[in-house]
């Protein structure tokens, strides 16, 4: 949308953890001026999986790399880094990290993700930039089972500045819901963002009331949820692939907002969950500010985990 953007300075600085293990871990691998041999293929593979690039992604790098030894488009270590960043970037087609928006009435985004993940920081920071771009932003308190889950949107919301549409604690989430719809509709929304409880990817009956939500939407807007973020926290590595396909398996999500990048040494997992799930990562989250939030660009992305 053009309003989410970050300097590649500062998504350099806030990715520093991970680029400083995958550069320390290459660097041992990619001795300077060094031809490539099957030896090093096989232990940049290894080191590559280490970095939680994931196993699908590492051997279709690999692969590419042994192929364009074998035809001499590249000879020694050095060439190894810039082919990496060029078949790395190519892997996200440009359309698919846009926000879908409604084309009449307000969009409508519901996002999910269990507990610890930083969802609720997320909504915050999303309804933050909307707002500071002059779009109307509701938020839905949905999230009535955890204590101080209410509270803690409410907190947010007034903090930001954007209205929030709650129930007390212990409601039910899908009334919430239908409450907020009327809401955007009547007050004419430009965004309605729905909290919704962290569920764990392994309580059925939770993922069953998220289905609900959804249902409701559908029925009171007059379509689906225009985006279904998944808040994944990046420091968890590879389980966020579980639970991003556990998700899945229960509603259409539709973009991933990954969180706690900057503190975290496994930035790499932004590769695989793109590998594993083909679900495009959206925004990522940079901190503990409401303004420290990036649209997902993979060019800048992968110009910051790699000197």
């Amino acid at each position: 949308m053009g309003i989410f953007t970050k300097t590649a300075e500062y998504l350099k600085d806030r990715l520093s953890k991970t680029r400083d293990k995958i550069n320390s871990s290459l660097s041992s691998v990619l001795s300077l001026g060094r031809n490539i041999d099957e030896a090093l293929l096989d232990k940049l593979e290894e080191t590559l999986i280490s970095d939680d690039i994931g196993v699908e992604t590492t051997d279709r790098l690999i692969t590419e790399l042994r192929e364009a030894f074998r035809s001499k488009q590249i000879a020694t270590t050095d060439d190894v880094i810039p082919f990496l960043k060029e078949h790395i970037k190519s892997y996200w087609p440009h359309h698919d990290r846009q926000l879908r928006l409604a084309e009449t009435g307000p969009t409508v985004i519901l996002v999910a993700g269990v507990n610890g993940s930083g969802k609720t920081t997320s909504i915050a920071k999303l309804s933050f930039i909307l707002s500071r771009n002059n779009k109307k932003v509701i938020v839905a308190a949905c999230d009535t089972f955890r204590a101080a889950a209410v509270e803690q949107l409410s907190i947010w919301a007034e903090r930001i500045g954007v209205q929030i549409v709650k129930h007390r604690t212990g409601s039910d989430p899908a009334a919430v819901a239908f409450d907020a719809c009327e809401a955007a509709m009547a007050r004419g929304a430009d965004f309605l963002i729905l909290d919704t409880a962290g569920r764990l990817h392994t309580q059925k009956d939770l993922m069953r009331e998220l289905t609900k939500i959804r249902d409701v939407v559908a029925r009171k807007i007059g379509s689906m949820p225009n985006e279904v973020l998944l808040v994944l926290d990046a420091t968890t590595g590879q389980n966020a692939i579980i639970q991003a396909k556990m998700f899945t398996e229960a509603i259409d999500v539709t973009g991933i907002f990954l969180t706690k990048l900057d503190g975290t040494a496994r930035g790499g997992i932004v590769i695989a969950i793109k590998d594993h799930l083909d679900i495009p990562v959206k925004f990522v989250g940079l901190g503990e500010r409401p303004e420290d939030i990036a649209e997902f660009t993979p060019e800048t992305f992968v110009e910051a985990l790699f000197n």
